[in-house]
């Protein structure tokens, strides 16, 4: 099921999100926390093609990238380990503004409306994210479960794309399984017509398909096991074509990936 496309340099080994806008045969790639402020355009081959640096924004933890599909691209500043972090948000970039290798980003904050306290006790902990998706003017984000007695739940919020400081609406949850080392949710895509939703982990994916509006959990889906168990942190669409990238490791640098 899982082929290499490409082979990432170093300076990706910390990949966390990948978006493809419509019409481009090239990705957008971000790493993660302790990493730059920037956005790298790299090949299907996995070869870097510019490095645009992402101004008024910081890589406190940049967990996953979505878009619009044309010209916006969002990065998810959510990364959330202990769940006690107040200044979750995420910025907005507009491809078409990149100005000699810059671009200026404004920020959506957010809030989780069913949390209390930071960090609140380590058997609720599941307020940290590393996946979201971008459609009809809301961003909906997929929580990575870090609860001590793990459930494998998954918890889906709707927010708000307008500039501005939003309560985090709970909408849904989703059971992945049972084995925290490979049910936690990592990365999110959604298919140009809004009708395939996807999410990753680190051995497989779960696709939805079939539900209505954003009702996600309550179409089909379906579980595809990728037979391969890396730190995958990336997803997304290329037309009908799913693509993943991993982090790198001291045997390999990480690669990108296509679903046959």
């Amino acid at each position: 099921m899982l082929e290499i496309a490409g082979d990432l340099p170093y300076s990706l080994k910390e990949s966390s999100g990948i978006v493809n806008l419509q019409g481009s045969d090239n990705f957008w790639v971000i790493n993660d926390s302790g990493n730059t402020n920037e956005l790298f355009e790299v090949s299907e081959s996995g070869k870097i093609q510019r490095i645009v640096t992402v101004e008024n924004a910081k890589n406190k933890d940049w967990e996953d990238l979505a878009s619009d599909g044309k010209d916006n691209i969002f990065i998810g500043d959510f990364g959330n380990n202990n769940n006690k972090r107040k200044d979750l948000g995420i910025y907005t970039v507009a491809i078409s503004s990149i100005k000699n290798g810059k671009v200026k980003a404004v920020k959506t904050k957010f809030y989780f409306e069913d949390q209390k306290k930071f960090p609140p006790k380590k058997k609720n902990r599941n307020f940290d994210v590393e996946a979201f998706i971008y459609t009809n003017g809301y961003f909906y984000l997929f929580t990575k479960n870090r609860n001590s007695e793990f459930d494998g739940i998954t918890k889906l919020y709707k927010v708000s794309a307008h500039l501005g400081n939003h309560s985090a609406e709970l909408i849904g949850t989703f059971k992945t399984c049972m084995n925290p080392k490979k049910c936690v949710i990592t990365a999110a895509t959604i298919s140009k017509n809004n009708k395939e939703l996807v999410l990753l982990t680190h051995d497989k994916l779960f696709l939805f398909t079939n539900f209505k509006g954003d009702d996600f959990f309550n179409g089909s889906v379906s579980e595809i096991n990728l037979h391969h168990n890396s730190q995958k942190e990336a997803v997304c669409f290329k037309g009908s074509i799913i693509y993943i990238t991993d982090e790198a490791t001291k045997k390999s640098d990480g690669n990108l990936y296509r679903v046959k």
